[in-house]
């Protein structure tokens, strides 16, 4: 078989030729469009499941509400481990499934397996489904600091509604989380003494404020021929409207918010905060899809950012080189790239040295662009992102490739300068052919046996099988 193809090749030169200006082409393309990361796809699919439960101690959160859920879904099916954490006023589920399952399957089950345990959990407890996202998936941190103007306030108001909103917009920006700043909110400060005058509770205040806080309508009317919706408009808009609020009668006489209670709109309560470089700030934490591309991810976001520049007050400054994991994939990439060009030019310099010609030196190279760029094929292919591992079965396989291409090319030089002493030489296709066959069944017998060292690789299992494999395949294609 192995002789055909070398006939075949010699007999069609113009052919190969073509063919391999088409995998050039195509493999340069492939390669410039495959993503770029640290590592391979870590990710097992994985679904987070919040559960709110405001005014709860850690004990409380763990034994009704995180307990529940967790006995729910561990039998769920392709289900491979559930975690959990309990903390003041949250419970956080964490349900990792088997590799290769479908994402929005995994979530399906979860939201199935939820629906049964509903009816077991404190009243006000709504489980809800976290985004979809990846392990290492927080991939940069943006920081907002303001001047004079801008006070810590409005830096989180922007934060909120207007540059999270923009890069949620992004394909591939799985959420935008914001850290510090100023939430501000409608505070009711209940002075106790009054209320306790007035006999009324704390309920009654709570439920007051509720009910007038909604939109209501009152069905349809005719007005020449046309339907007009009823709309009772009680949303509230200002600390005024919450202050008149009635939240009871005493002997017939109406008593109102602002009679029992002081009505503020400031800051919420804290739990942590941000800052830059010392200063108070609101700090943006971006995380990505799964199957995202981090280095094209990060350049979209950076554009979305400067685009939005103008449309923020002049004295506020994004901080986008907070933490950036793009710069530890570049700099991780560039060192293997520079690894990679060292060895191609040592082995430029020793194959010249041992063949001392230009033409065989440059016949054994070519091997090494064309076989790396089919390489890219099959990556793409295989859904193989260019990280450091698959870049470093690239260089241990160049030893290999050039060492092959040398045994070849050589024995054909030695065989054409033998026949030209001949007193009859023979025809130089007929030497090249009888030469590369002499060579090229114990050449591909020898790669096998290399290639045989690295398929235990891929009968890991788990995280280990994820991470390299993909070094594996590299070395093989």
């Amino acid at each position: 078989m192995l002789d055909k193809i070398i006939r075949f090749a010699l007999q069609n030169r113009l052919l190969m030729l073509a063919f391999a200006v088409g995998l050039l082409i195509a493999g340069t393309y492939t390669a410039r469009q495959l993503p770029v990361d640290v590592l391979p796809d870590l990710d097992r699919p994985r679904v987070t499941v919040f559960l709110e439960a405001a005014g709860m101690a850690p004990e409380e959160v763990e034994a009704l509400v995180t307990l529940p859920v967790e006995t729910a879904l561990n039998g769920a099916t392709g289900v491979a481990a559930v975690r959990s954490n309990s903390a003041i006023g949250l419970g956080m589920v964490f349900v990792e499934f088997d590799y290769g399952t479908d994402i929005f399957t995994a979530r399906q089950i979860v939201a199935e397996k939820l629906q049964t345990v509903s009816g077991q959990l404190p009243t006000g407890i709504t489980p809800v489904l976290g985004p979809i996202s990846s392990v290492m998936g927080q991939i940069m941190l943006v920081g907002l600091s303001g001047g004079k103007q801008t006070n810590a306030a409005d830096l989180r108001t922007l934060a909120n509604y207007t540059v999270r909103q923009r890069l949620l917009s992004i394909p591939g920006v799985a959420q935008v989380i914001p850290i510090g700043g100023d939430n501000l909110q409608y505070q009711v400060l209940l002075d106790m003494p009054r209320l306790n005058a007035t006999g009324l509770t704390v309920t009654q205040v709570e439920e007051a404020l509720r009910r007038s806080n909604l939109n209501t309508t009152g069905n349809f009317f005719d007005r020449n021929g046309s339907e007009v919706l009823i709309r009772n408009l009680g949303r509230l808009r200002s600390v005024a409207d919450i202050e008149n609020i009635i939240v009871g009668y005493r002997q017939g006489s109406p008593i109102s918010v602002k009679q029992v209670a002081t009505v503020a709109f400031g800051a919420r309560f804290k739990r942590g905060d941000g800052s830059v470089n010392g200063k108070p700030a609101v700090i943006l934490s971006i995380e990505k899809q799964p199957g995202t591309a981090t280095v094209g991810l990060t350049q979209a976001v950076e554009k979305a950012l400067v685009e939005l520049k103008p449309s923020l007050p002049k004295d506020v400054q994004v901080n986008t080189r907070l933490f950036k994991q793009a710069d530890f994939i570049e700099s991780s990439i560039t060192n293997v790239e520079e690894a990679l060009r060292d060895g191609a030019i040592l082995v430029v310099i020793v194959l010249f040295a041992f063949l001392l010609n230009v033409r065989t030196t440059f016949i054994s190279l070519v091997a090494i662009p064309l076989s790396l760029l089919v390489t890219a094929l099959v990556f793409r292919v295989a859904g193989i992102s260019i990280n450091t591992m698959t870049l470093g079965g690239l260089a241990i396989a160049i030893g290999e490739l050039v060492d092959d291409a040398i045994v070849d090319v050589e024995n054909v030089f030695r065989r054409l300068r033998e026949n030209q002493h001949l007193p009859n030489p023979k025809p130089a296709l007929q030497v090249i052919y009888a030469a590369s066959s002499e060579v090229r069944n114990s050449i591909v017998y020898a790669t096998i046996i290399v290639v045989l060292v690295f398929l235990p690789l891929f009968a890991l299992e788990g995280m280990e099988g994820r991470i390299f494999a993909p070094l594996g395949i590299a070395y093989i294609t």
